[in-house]
This record gives structure tokens, sequence and C-alpha cells, in this order.
């Protein structure tokens, strides 16, 4: 029990590095300056509530079923249609942690050292970038490929360890007693209407944002497995990440009420925002000759841990992310490309330094990155968490609708976060939820109308004149497409090869013989085949094509002289597997079994396993 217990708070320390990225690092420097440690203390508040709600509810989903794989298997589920949005999410949180830390922390340092750099040509400043934007993705990269996400919380254990002995000396040494001021609690900003837009757009972007990090999932579905209380987990981890981020704004507070600060000190960005992000680093960089050497050093050395902590479990968790999909995908592209660089991440690393370096230059603020996290991800991550918990949301995800929403509300928050307009901020804000809401709540309309129909329909086939009509008119009144006539035709993807049972597929009490199903489908199969590559000769072939496994469920029995009917389908393909679907039917539209079967390809001359040849995938595209 204390070794579940403890092994629960190692995961908590894990996950509030991991989310402890540049948002919420150099962010919490922002609301300090902007609103005080209210506005501090409100958004540690609701950043760490909305981790901990991600933790209650992944457990929540994760009991719902059986098993240390329970979670996992319904992330591989759940995630298909968001697969593109969780990546993008991936890449920008590491983009803006990169970004974050090049430009608030190295940057300083380098002006500091190297006076008039921002002088200088932009060959050398941008090589010079160069330089510091590879040692940090490099030194994140071989964290990264040391530690597996089994072993990660011991590394991290260890820095959680360095960390707060930082923090410790820190505060027993600064003493930050300017905090206790009244100024730095209550400031004029505080009592706009502003402060209320930045306060939605966070719990917003915070309540529904750690749905979409992989980061998170990933911790989640290992806790899982070892047999660990996630929600519990969570709450340590929510605990942990609230005192980090409260530590970062009380130095922020002291160094925004000392005599040195004054407010042109702040850089000024578009709209004429002002921004303190690295004010704390400048503070370390003035101060330097009188305070100890170890000082600067112990928070440049906080900030660094902080970063790679994040960035480390960004490499592990997109690396797992990434092998997934290049394991099962069916994208034709993908199965040319050399394997290992689809589940790599190390392309995806490489294009996060190059967004970092032009957005450097290109004199871009964090928050110009946050904006995404308030306003178009909102959409995506609302319905998926609707469809983790509400039944009637399992629809096909609508991604122009998605996209479009997200676009327009990123419009919306951006023109009211530069004008300063706090109504448009808010308005950018819950516009994704509001339309989520409309969408879940008219596909449960849509659902309640279509029993209703299908209430009407039943009740109309018991009227003694439509139940003379004919059995093809009955099967169309209840919506049926079976083909009652013999043969083999396509219903949709659905291959489907329609027969009557006789006495030879039957057992002695009359029945169908359990073992007659699979010859059925085996017979359909090779239908199938023989449509989709007709020109496949044994004589001159490269391949040959052998089953690797077959499973079928038997649900309803049938009987001699019974029209059957079996729809075989393509379901998915990946480089060297491909997987049919099949069901059977009775003439009366009764399912009677269902299954599936995977697929290999071997070379002819010594069965060696082959890649799915291009003309079977060319066959069977049209199938999925």
């Amino acid at each position: 029990m204390k070794s579940r217990i403890l092994n629960t708070f190692f995961w908590g320390n894990s996950v509030a590095l991991s989310w402890l990225w540049g948002l919420g690092l150099f962010f919490s420097v922002q609301v300090t300056y902007l609103f005080g440690l209210t506005g501090l203390f409100s958004f540690a508040f609701l950043n760490s509530i909305g981790l901990f709600l991600f933790g209650y509810g992944t457990q929540k989903i994760a009991c719902r079923d059986k098993g240390q794989e329970s979670l996992e298997r319904f992330f591989k589920k759940w995630s298909k249609p968001f697969r593109l949005s969780l990546y993008l999410y991936q890449l920008l949180a590491l983009t803006l942690t990169v970004f974050a830390t090049v430009k608030y922390l190295f940057i300083p340092l380098l002006v500091s050292y190297w006076p008039g750099w921002e002088n200088e040509g932009n060959i050398l400043q941008i090589f010079s970038l160069l330089l510091v934007v590879s040692l940090v993705i490099s030194a994140a990269c071989l964290i990264g490929e040391e530690f597996s996400i089994k072993s990660i919380k011991y590394w991290h254990l260890f820095v959680g360890s360095i960390i707060l002995v930082i923090i410790v000396s820190l505060l027993v040494y600064l003493q930050p007693k300017e905090v206790y001021s009244y100024s730095a609690w209550i400031k004029e900003e505080t009592r706009k209407p502003i402060f209320l837009g930045y306060m939605v757009a966070i719990l917003v972007g915070f309540f529904v944002g750690p749905w979409l990090d992989l980061q998170q999932w990933h911790r989640a579905i290992q806790m899982r497995k070892e047999g660990c209380n996630i929600c519990s987990g969570y709450f340590f981890g929510s605990v942990i990440f609230f005192l980090f981020l409260i530590f970062h704004g009380l130095l922020a507070s002291l160094v925004f009420n000392s005599e040195w600060f004054h407010s042109d000190m702040a850089s000024v960005g578009l709209g004429g925002i002002r921004y303190g992000h690295e004010l704390i680093v400048d503070y370390m960089i003035y101060f330097q000759s009188i305070l100890p050497e170890w000082v600067p050093l112990s928070y440049y050395l906080f900030i660094m841990l902080a970063v790679l902590t994040t960035l480390d479990s960004g490499y592990v968790s997109t690396q797992w992310f990434l092998k997934e999909i290049s394991k099962n995908s069916t994208s034709p592209v993908l199965s040319m490309i050399p394997n290992g660089i689809p589940g790599s991440p190390i392309p995806t690393y490489i294009l996060v330094g190059l967004i970092t370096i032009f957005s450097v230059l290109a004199n871009v603020e964090l928050e110009y990155f946050m904006v995404f996290y308030a306003t178009f991800f909102v959409a995506y991550a609302s319905l998926g968490i609707a469809r983790c918990f509400v039944p009637n949301s399992q629809h096909s995800l609508p991604q122009v609708k998605l996209f479009s929403i997200g676009a327009l509300s990123l419009v919306v928050f951006a023109g009211g976060y530069f004008m300063q307009m706090a109504s448009l901020m808010i308005l950018g804000s819950i516009l994704p939820i509001v339309y989520v809401f409309w969408l879940v709540l008219n596909t449960d309309l849509l659902r309640v109308v279509k029993e209703k129909v299908e209430e009407v329909i039943d009740a109309a086939s018991e009227i003694p004149v439509l139940k003379n009509l004919s059995k093809a008119t009955q099967t169309a009144i209840n919506g049926k497409t079976l083909e009652v006539s013999t043969g083999s035709h396509f219903e949709d993807k659905w291959f489907v090869h329609t027969f009557m049972a006789t006495y030879s597929d039957t057992n002695s009490v009359g029945n169908v013989y359990f073992g007659v199903y699979a010859l059925w489908v085996g017979k359909t199969r090779e239908l199938f085949f023989n449509y989709v590559l007709p020109d496949f000769n044994l004589k001159d072939t490269t391949f040959l094509i052998l089953t690797r496994s077959f499973e079928h469920k038997y649900i309803t029995e049938t009987r001699e002289f019974e029209r059957i009917s079996v729809k075989i389908r393509v379901s998915e393909y990946n480089r060297k597997i491909a997987t049919l679907e099949h069901q059977v039917y009775d003439s009366a539209g009764n399912l009677l079994g269902k299954g599936k079967q995977q697929l290999i390809f071997v070379s002819p001359k010594d069965y060696k396993l082959l890649d799915i040849p291009p003309i079977v995938i060319n066959a069977f595209m049209p199938y999925m």
C-alpha cells in the first residue's frame, strides 16, 4: 500500500513538471506583472484545477472497463478523429516552450555578455539563435532517448529534488517581503474589465487544455497500467504545480515591487502592450555583481530544468503517439517513407526549432502562441470531452466546422486582445464551447427524432395490409438494404455474397454447424479478392496472401433453407497487415455473427514477410 502511494506521488511530481511548460512558467511572471498577486493566484488556481479535473475524468473513464489496459484501449478509439489536433497541440506546446526559453532567458543573457547583439547583422543573429535553439532541443532529445514513460518519473524525481532545493534556497535568501505589500496584491488593473477577459480565457483554456495534451494522456495510461489511482496522482501533480507557479510569481512580485523596477523596463509589443516575461532574468543580470554567484545560477538552472522536463516528456510522448499512428496508418504516402522516420519525433523537433528562430526574429511574444489554447483548440478539446462522457456525441467529427469555429474565435479573441476589449476576449473564448454544446444538443434532437420515426415504422408494420406486402417492400420499410436474391454485389463499402443454407451446412440438431460460418466467410473473401484483384495469378505473382488470425463471434443461430448474406470489407491496414471485417445476416436482417481477420503478405519464394504490395493497397482503398 505504501509503495503504491509513493509511486502515485512520483507520478504526481512528473505530471507537475511535464505541465510546467513555457505557458505556465513564463506567463506566471506576466500575469503577476499585469495584475499582481491576485492575478497570479487566480491563474495558478485555475490552471491547477484544470489539471486535476483531467486526472479525475480519466480515472472515471479507466474504471468503465476492467484491466490495466482499459484507458489505453479507450484512447486508441477516442483519439482517431483527433490525431491532427493532438499533434498540432503538442507541436505548438513544444514550440512555445523552446521559444519562451530562448527569448526570455538566453537572449537577455546573450545581450548582457555580448553588448550590441541586437544590432548585429541578420546572419550573425540567425547563427547564434540556431546554436542556442540546437542546444535546447539536443538536450531534450538526448534525455528523451534515455528514458521511457516507465522510467521518466525517476528522472523527474531527481530533477524535482534539485528544484525543491533551489526554491527553498532562493526564498530563504531573497526573503521577498515586498510581496506582503498592498500594491503587490491589488493593482488598478484588477478592477478593470480586462482582468475578467484574461481570467475567462485562462479558465476556458486550462479547463479543456489537458484533454488534448499527449503528455498527460500518456501519463494517465501508464499510471493505469501500474495500478495507480490516476485521480490521486493528478491531485499531487496539481498541488506541486500550483506551488511551482506561486514560487515563480513571488520572485516576479519581488522584482516588480523593488526600487530597481520601473514600468519603462517592460518591452513593448504590438498594440502598445507591455510584457515583463524576462524581467526576473534582467534583475538577476543587473544585480549579479551584488548577489552571491549561486543565486542567479540557481534561478537559471530552475528555468532550464523546468523546461527540459517538459521537452523530454514531449519527446517520449510524441514518439509514442507517432509510432502508434505509423504502425496503424493506412496512408500509401507513409508506406513509401523509410521505416523509423514516421514514428520519430526528431522531424517534429526540427520543425519546432525552425518556428522558434522565425518567431524570435519576428519579435513575436509568448501570448501570440497562447491565444490558440484559449480559442482554436477549445472546440476540439470540448468535443473530445463530450465524446468521453456524452453518449450521443459519438458522431463523425465535423472537421470543417470545428476548424471554422476555431479560426473565427481566434480572430475575435485576437482583435479583443490587441484592442484590450474584454468583451471580445470573452466572446472569442466561449464561442467554441457554445458551438460544441449546440452540436451535441442538436445531435441529441436528431437521435430522438430518429427513434420516434423507427417507433412509427414498427407500429405501421403491424397493420394487416402492410404485413401482406412483399418481402422486398417490407425490407425497404424497415430501412434495410438486404439483397434477397442470391449472388454477389456491393452495398457501399461492403462486398455482399448471398446464398441459401442447405442440409449439408447443418448438424444433427438441424442448426447450421458452427464451423460452416468460417467457410462462408472464407468463400466470400475469395469472391471479394477475385473482384478487386481480377488479374491475380499464382503462376507469376510476386506475393502470397496468408491469414494471420481469424475471429468470429456467434450471436444468433440459423437453420437450413434460410437465405444468408455474408458482408465483408477492409476495415484498416498498415505496412504489413490488412484487416478485414465481416458480418453474417439472415433474410430478416438479424445479425447472426461478426468478426475480423488479419492478412499478411509473403514472398512466394522464401515466405519472407513483405509490406502490403501497392497493387493490393490500390485495390483495397475504395472499400475502406
